[in-house]
């Protein structure tokens, strides 16, 4: 028998990508232009925006604009888990309740519902509670009950309610119906079942249409400047409409809320990531993770294959 002939090593040659490299160019190519519009325009103003980035109406905006996110997510999420539920209730009617419910609130704009509610006294212009029909135990003026702050609460909090629901529904329509059958043989109760089976397996998919709407809802609070509710945006026009610096302060808000998003972002990411520990072996990359394999990544370089042996039928390996 010969001896075993080994062939040379296979050079491999990368894949070229120049599209990438064009694509690259292109877009430093409009960050440069912008930078350069940033930094030669004087319509910015950036002296004005660094002397009120940090002022004190400012910063008790940020403060109302978060407290505002928090209080509405709040019922906007205790809400929707109960209409989620009424809406799987083998009840009709409280199934065809949470569906009105969710058609009405999901079908008119919120800056309406902020202004309805804002403007309720021309509609009920005292607010009681007593037996229906009946006497009344105490009333109260429905402009002192229902102020900016309420009208904002009860515009975004029951707006948001009706998304939640279908997202919650969701969820718990995702877990597999055998688990619950299995609950109710082991004589667990509806409730009991919802929230220890239910629920818990629903987070992987509530979590992140959840995140989400927590950031949807942070910007959407800047339209309860309507109602003249001191949050960021209010506060912001109240500014420049004594100083006529409208960019720079513009710019201070945008700052502002891209800050506090890119915070929630990053607190979803970790959120996914707890929740979603059971569904994969590897959890994935954090976001340094994913910057620090993504950059300056253009092309992929495969490996390099060992050498090669070729069998000959006749005389065995060459």
């Amino acid at each position: 028998m010969s001896e075993p002939a080994r062939t040379e090593p296979i050079k491999a040659i990368p894949v070229r990508h120049p599209g990438r490299w064009v694509a690259t160019a292109v877009i430093l190519l409009f960050v440069a232009m912008a930078v350069n519009m940033a930094v030669t325009n004087p319509n910015f103003a950036w002296d004005v925006v660094r002397e009120n980035v940090f002022a004190q109406t400012i910063l008790e905006g940020v403060w109302a604009t978060v407290w505002i996110t928090i209080v509405a997510m709040i019922v906007g999420i205790f809400g929707g888990v109960v209409l989620s539920v009424m809406r799987l209730s083998p009840n009709p009617v409280l199934s065809n309740v949470a569906m009105v419910y969710i058609w009405f609130f999901r079908g008119t704009p919120v800056l309406v519902q902020l202004i309805f509610w804002f403007n309720l006294a021309a509609l009920v212009p005292q607010i009681s509670i007593g037996i229906p029909f009946g006497p009344t135990f105490a009333s109260w003026d429905t402009n002192s009950v229902i102020t900016p702050f309420m009208a904002a609460l009860l515009g975004l909090g029951l707006n948001e309610a009706a998304y939640m629901a279908e997202i919650s529904r969701a969820g718990i329509q995702s877990v597999d119906e055998g688990q619950v059958e299995a609950a109710s043989a082991l004589g667990m109760s509806r409730s009991l079942t919802m929230r220890r089976i239910v629920l818990p397996q629903a987070m992987r998919v509530i979590i992140p249409p959840t995140g989400n709407e927590v950031i949807s809802m942070l910007k959407t609070t800047s339209l309860v400047s309507v109602v003249a509710l001191p949050e960021l945006l209010y506060n912001t026009q109240q500014i420049y409409a004594r100083t006529y610096e409208t960019i720079p302060l513009l710019i201070v808000a945008s700052m502002w809320y891209l800050l506090l998003t890119s915070i929630l972002t990053v607190g979803q990411f970790y959120i996914e990531r707890h929740y979603g520990r059971g569904s994969s072996s590897t959890p994935p990359p954090t976001y340094w993770q994913r910057l620090r394999r993504n950059m300056f990544k253009f092309h992929d370089t495969p490996p390099t294959p060992p050498s090669m042996t070729i069998l000959d039928p006749n005389n065995g390996v060459r």
